[in-house]
């Protein structure tokens, strides 16, 4: 209900989750766009949201629903968003090691059929994508 809503907006839904926060319903959405987001964009994507899942009957009780960007360090999680970052410093944790190592930190250099090619300190570690347990970007000052 929640990605027409974003995409006709002209913005990427990065994450729908509807979880618990201190006992009360919460429905996190994260929106992007290339460029970043401002307030209004974001307050209005957040009322047309709303609207739609009022309309829709989405009726779980009351929840609160936050709608926001992914911010700086956001997350990694689709191929297209490693390919979209590439050049950016980021962070990868692995589920199996590579090379004998569970944890990377270096810049992306691209991702195709499954595997995220990261420089790290000028040497370029191939990184199956199915095995990357939690990967995001990392703010340079």
């Amino acid at each position: 209900m929640v990605r027409p809503v974003v995409e006709a907006a002209g913005l990427e839904l990065v994450e729908a989750i509807f979880s618990r926060d201190k006992g009360r319903p919460v429905l996190r959405v994260i929106v992007d766009r290339d460029g970043g987001l401002d307030l209004d964009t974001i307050g209005e994507v957040s009322e047309r949201i709303g609207r739609r899942l009022d309309l829709e009957g989405f009726d779980p009780g009351p929840y609160s629903l936050e709608v926001s960007s992914p911010g700086m360090d956001r997350k990694l999680v689709k191929a297209s968003e490693y390919e979209r970052f590439t050049g950016r410093l980021a962070r990868v944790s692995l589920s199996q090691p590579v090379e004998n190592c569970s944890f990377y930190e270096g810049r992306l250099a691209g991702c195709s059929e499954g595997v995220v090619r990261l420089d790290v300190k000028g040497r370029i570690v191939a990184l199956p994508l199915v095995g990357i347990r939690k990967a995001q970007l990392v703010v340079e000052l």
